[in-house]
């Protein structure tokens, strides 16, 4: 049995940690995705032309990178502008840094995800809910999106679980996560090996309990289909 020599509440703290910033950046992902997919789906020009800045901007620029820029270039962007206002020094919370940057990065990748999702969905069940009478915003809510979730939850479950993983990067920016936990842990037991196995368990527990999860949804929205293999 694993000795985590006291530290074994903090490694679970971080742990938890971890798992409520994976799942607010997920709720910002969706939000930017869902938005993005619109957007680059829309007959307006400068909706498609931003959307696809958007996602070719962020998907090519390092996670890392990103985290870093947000994080300590956005501090510094705050605190010339409050300098120029006359505000209080405005302190940017790790937490918040974090859960904007993760979901501003897979924002993009959602968008990709649900914009095939969307264009998957037959036309003719869309031109039906006109024709039966169904204005624009009933036809997206009662026939397009559940279609388009079928559709979208492969790449979504593959987005989802590298989120969970990219969570690690918020260790560098201070935040005490599952990594920078067991990171503190391992330099006062000088046990690497310990604390180091334990947040890759911890991600791996993670991980599996979320394809469980991703397979029911998958079973769930393919009721009535034939599934193909």
């Amino acid at each position: 049995m694993l000795d985590f020599h006291g530290y074994g509440a903090s490694v679970f703290e971080g742990a938890w940690l971890t798992l409520e910033v994976a799942l607010m950046s997920l709720v910002v992902a969706v939000a930017l995705g869902l938005a993005g997919a619109l957007a680059k789906l829309s007959r307006s020009l400068v909706l498609r032309t931003i959307a696809g800045l958007y996602t070719t901007i962020i998907r090519g620029m390092p996670d890392l990178v990103l985290m870093l820029l947000i994080y300590f270039g956005g501090q510094t962007l705050v605190n010339v502008i409050s300098d120029a206002l006359g505000w209080e020094y405005i302190d940017i919370n790790p937490f918040v840094a974090g859960v904007l940057t993760i979901g501003l990065i897979f924002g993009a990748y959602m968008t990709e995800t649900f914009r095939g999702a969307l264009m998957a969905v037959p036309k003719g069940q869309l031109e039906a809910g006109y024709a039966y009478g169904m204005s624009a915003t009933q036809v997206f809510v009662r026939i397009h999106l559940p279609q388009m979730l079928r559709y979208a939850l492969p790449g979504f479950g593959n987005n989802w679980l590298v989120l969970l993983k990219t969570t690690a990067l918020v260790s560098v920016i201070g935040l005490d996560d599952i990594v920078r936990k067991a990171q503190l842990a391992a330099g006062a037991t000088r046990l690497p090996f310990t604390f180091y196995g334990a947040v890759l368990l911890g991600f791996l527990a993670f991980t599996t309990v979320s394809v469980l999860l991703l397979r029911w949804a998958e079973r769930r929205y393919s009721l009535g289909y034939e599934r193909m293999e």
